[in-house]
């Protein structure tokens, strides 16, 4: 598996393990597209993003890589305030979860959970929604190549 595969693998893990202790506990996925129906405890798609830089450091070659992952958290309810309640809520325990851990067990040299970019959505016939974006930055070093 490569070091990217894992560290995403790794915080991919550690969301399931701290959401799912939440009542009622989102759905956590991975690179999932959203489905039609938001779960009362709302969803929490990890998508595996970008890799922003890669640097070399020579003698022995290794590349000090930083990628970001996207954290998107979803719920419903039925008012805007326990919407944004329970919003909070989960952003809350993703930022508590991987402060805890920042190597995601070893899996990262670093990892920094970033701002929440906030929306609010409304579908017809359907609760209105709101939405956060997290960018989780992933610190991490290979050996020889940026593919391993």
């Amino acid at each position: 598996m490569s070091k990217r595969e894992n560290a995403i693998a790794a915080l991919h893990s550690r969301l399931v393990t701290s959401l799912t202790t939440q009542n009622p506990a989102p759905v956590v996925l991975r690179s999932e597209t959203i489905p039609q129906r938001i779960p009362h405890g709302g969803l929490v798609v990890l998508r595996d993003g970008d890799t922003v830089e890669e640097t070399a450091i020579l003698s022995p070659l290794c590349w000090a890589i930083e990628h970001r992952a996207d954290v998107e958290v979803t719920v419903v309810g039925a008012t805007p305030a326990a919407r944004s309640a329970l919003l909070d809520a989960l952003l809350v325990v993703i930022s508590d979860a991987i402060t805890a851990d920042r190597t995601l067990s070893g899996a990262v040299e670093w990892a920094q959970p970033g701002s929440p970019e906030f929306q609010d959505t409304e579908f017809e016939g359907a609760a209105a929604a709101r939405s956060a974006l997290v960018l989780v930055t992933l610190w991490f070093t290979t050996a020889g190549t940026t593919l391993a």
